[in-house]
């Protein structure tokens, strides 16, 4: 399988040589964990670095704050769309944590969430939504 993707583990950040068409059944080699698990997964400089701009899935990245209402209200939403597309990884971004990196992607307003191919982002959107909103905003920006 040398055309495998390239997916790192959510849980060690191990990288794993994926089959894209089991994504949904591939689990990490070092620590077992389920690579597409379906939950959001929180990073920082690092983890952004390593599990959106490295990474051989779409990525959809909520950048958010805690001190934001309409962040809260839509991490619900966020989770459950992260459930229903479990072939997109889905990453938050706390801005108030990694201010240098919010503006470095030029983050004005949140919630603000932006999808990520191939290391490049392809599509943004501002503004609190709810799961089938989500599903469907990324649906459209993957096809």
């Amino acid at each position: 399988m040398s055309n495998g993707l390239i997916v790192p583990c959510p849980k060690c950040g191990t990288k794993n040589r994926i089959n894209p068409t089991r994504l949904d059944e591939a689990v990490c080699g070092k620590c077992k964990t389920p690579i597409m698990d379906g939950k959001p997964l929180a990073v920082d400089a690092a983890g952004f670095e390593t599990h959106v701009l490295q990474s051989a899935v779409p990525v959809v990245v909520d950048f958010w704050a805690p001190w934001c209402s309409p962040c809260r209200m839509m991490a619900p939403a966020f989770e459950q769309a992260a459930a229903d597309l479990r072939s997109v990884r889905f990453a938050k971004l706390d801005t108030q944590a990694e201010p240098a990196l919010a503006s470095r992607y030029g983050i004005q307003s949140i919630p603000t969430m932006a999808l990520f191919r191939g290391g490049r982002e392809t599509a943004r959107v501002s503004g609190a939504m709810n799961a089938v909103q989500i599903v469907s905003w990324v649906r459209q920006n993957l096809s």
